[in-house]
C-alpha cells in the first residue's frame, strides 16, 4: 500500500469513526410569518404595492378585464410606442390582438433568439407580458417566464408593460411561495420586479434603463367594477 492510499484510508477512518451530532430542530418559519403577518384585505395589499413601486417610478393603471386593451393601446399612442412584443400562444396576446391596434405593431415571440437577435435589441420598442402574482411588503411583482414568454421580453425592450391581477397580491413572500406551491418546481429565472431598471455610479448619479427596461407600466387588473 502506498502512503497516499494509507493517508486516504486514515482520513477516512477519522471520518467515519467521529460521533454525529445530532441536527438542531428546523425553525418553525410559517409559525414565524403568521405572527409577523399583517391582517390586511386585498384593498391595502393593492395600496402598498402601489405606493412602494410609485416610489421608484412605476406607472400604475387601473384596469378591468375587457378595457385593459384599450387603456394599453391608448397609453401606447401617448408614448410614440411603434411596435410591441407579445408571447406566443398567450390568451392575453390573443386578446390585444383582436382588437383594432391603430399603428401599433405586433411582434409576436415565435422564434429562437438567435434567429432575430438584431431586431429583438435595436428593433423592440415594448414588451407585454403576465404576471404569476406580486408581493404588497416588498413593493415587487413576480415574473414566471415560459417559452412563450422568456425572460427577455422583460429585459430587452425599453419599455416593459405588466399585466397584474389585483387578486393575485400576496401580503408578503412567504405567502406567495406556499400559496403558489414553489417547492412543487420553479422555472430557470423566477424574477421579482419592484420597479423600472435603475442603476447609480460613484457620484450617486441614479440613472434608469442601464441594465433593463427604464419603463415599467403595471396594468393592475380589477374584477369589473372594482377599479379604484
Amino acid at each position: 500500500m502506498n502512503t497516499a492510499t494509507m493517508a486516504r484510508n486514515n482520513i477516512l477512518g477519522r471520518l467515519r469513526a467521529a460521533p454525529v451530532a445530532a441536527l438542531p430542530p428546523l425553525p418553525d418559519v410559517k409559525a414565524w410569518f403568521d405572527s409577523q403577518r399583517r391582517n390586511e384585505d386585498l384593498a391595502q395589499r393593492v395600496l402598498r404595492l402601489r405606493a412602494a413601486m410609485q416610489a421608484v417610478k412605476t406607472e400604475f393603471h387601473d384596469v378591468t378585464p375587457t378595457d385593459w386593451p384599450d387603456v394599453l393601446l391608448r397609453i401606447a399612442a401617448a408614448k410614440g410606442i411603434g411596435n410591441l412584443l407579445v408571447g406566443s400562444n398567450t390568451a392575453h396576446g390573443d386578446e390585444l390582438q383582436a382588437h383594432p391596434l391603430g399603428q401599433l405593431q405586433l411582434v409576436h415571440y415565435e422564434q429562437p433568439i438567435e434567429a432575430w437577435r438584431d431586431r429583438m435589441f435595436d428593433g423592440i420598442d415594448a414588451a407585454l407580458t403576465s404576471a404569476r402574482s406580486a408581493v404588497a411588503e416588498i413593493g415587487s411583482i413576480i415574473l414566471w417566464p415560459t417559452p412563450s414568454e422568456p425572460r427577455l421580453m422583460s429585459l430587452v425592450p425599453h419599455i416593459h408593460f405588466v399585466l397584474l391581477d389585483a387578486t393575485s397580491i400576496h401580503s408578503d413572500l412567504h405567502s406567495a411561495i406556499t400559496a403558489e406551491g414553489w417547492s412543487s418546481g420553479l422555472p430557470t429565472n423566477a424574477l421579482l420586479i419592484g420597479g423600472p431598471s435603475k442603476t447609480a455610479d460613484i457620484q450617486q448619479t441614479l440613472a434608469y434603463g442601464a441594465h433593463g427596461p427604464k419603463e415599467l407600466i403595471v396594468l393592475l387588473r380589477h374584477a369589473t367594477g372594482a377599479a379604484s
